[in-house]
């Protein structure tokens, strides 16, 4: 986690550079990163809360039993 808080503050320090330098192709670069970036932040944050569904139980007991034309033997 410290790392990529690093990085964070490094892109915004880029993102800052590229705007006084007017390098519109590397703010374009540096912001899609880091859009990027939130939106595996907040996947990571999303997998991490527990969750459960519901789906239910399919009643196989009227399906259970066989039946036939034949007559049995």
């Amino acid at each position: 986690m410290p790392r990529l808080q690093e990085i964070h503050a490094n892109l915004i320090d880029r993102l800052q550079e590229a705007r006084d330098q007017g390098w519109l192709g590397e703010v374009a670069a540096i912001e899609t990163t880091l859009a990027a970036a939130l939106k595996l932040e907040a996947m990571r944050d999303r997998a991490a809360q527990p969750f459960t569904v519901h789906l239910g139980m399919p009643d196989f007991r009227r399906d259970a039993g066989r039946t036939s034309a034949e007559p049995e033997r």
